[in-house]
């Protein structure tokens, strides 16, 4: 049996191969890679990005934007680089081999209008750490916290620029405070519900580098039906 599985999305129009049992990406980066609203001519930062997903998807959307896709683990960068290959995005998307601490604007030539990220939920030495190293860094703050992810943002977006990330909803307050430390203004919140009576586990939280203070709470987003099956809502984010 291979140690890879390959996912398909937009009726096998974007495959994505990633470990069958190391990290493996969930609903949350399609989510995030929907409701970022990438606009055209773009040019996007996607803070560690594991396999590459969350590009691949943006980049299959908007096919006029310009990527850079960030990864410190190195067995990632070589995924998310083979993904980009085979699926024929080279020119859209460069995956940089980097800290998200260390990356600045002389790596991408520039300012960018848009950084998203799925950055890990939990703090450093909170509930049980995976043994497995790259479900370890993805959930728990081992190689960057919440203060280093907002404030890559700000180093790298321009004026009036964008930053969107999904988050666990109990640590919303956070995000709202070191977002506004940054000088990024909580602008829109999206409750993620599993079930349309469930109370929300994630949020999807959008602000504005210098924006000036509003913030618009969206209609919730309910991810399942009670027969378990994806919302018409959800299955319109894997059509092609």
């Amino acid at each position: 049996m291979s140690s890879y599985t390959t996912d398909s999305f937009f009726n096998g129009r974007i495959r994505i191969k990633q470990r069958r049992d190391g990290y493996r990406f969930s609903i949350d980066a399609v989510l995030l890679a929907h409701l970022a609203d990438a606009r055209a001519g773009d040019r996007v930062i996607d803070l560690g990005t594991g396999c590459g997903v969350i590009s691949l998807l943006l980049a299959y959307r908007r096919p006029d934007i310009t990527l850079f896709a960030v990864e410190i683990q190195e067995e990632l960068v070589q995924l998310a680089n083979g993904n980009v290959e085979a699926n024929f995005l080279q020119s859209h998307i460069t995956v940089l081999d980097a800290d998200l601490k260390t990356i600045n604007p002389v790596k991408t030539a520039g300012l960018v209008d848009l950084v998203v990220c799925n950055p890990p939920f939990r703090r450093a030495g909170s509930g049980r750490v995976n043994p497995d190293y790259q479900r370890a860094v993805a959930r728990h703050e081992l190689k960057a916290d919440l203060k280093d992810v907002v404030g890559c943002a700000q180093r790298m977006l321009k004026a009036g620029g964008r930053f969107v990330t999904i988050y666990a909803a109990e640590r919303t307050a956070d995000v709202i405070c070191q977002m506004r430390c940054e000088g990024i203004e909580p602008k829109r919140l999206h409750g993620i519900h599993s079930t349309l009576y469930s109370h929300a586990k994630l949020v999807v939280i959008e602000g504005k580098k210098g924006g000036n203070p509003g913030l618009t709470l969206a209609a919730p987003l309910i991810i399942y039906n009670e027969d378990g099956s994806y919302t018409d809502a959800v299955q319109q984010m894997f059509a092609p």
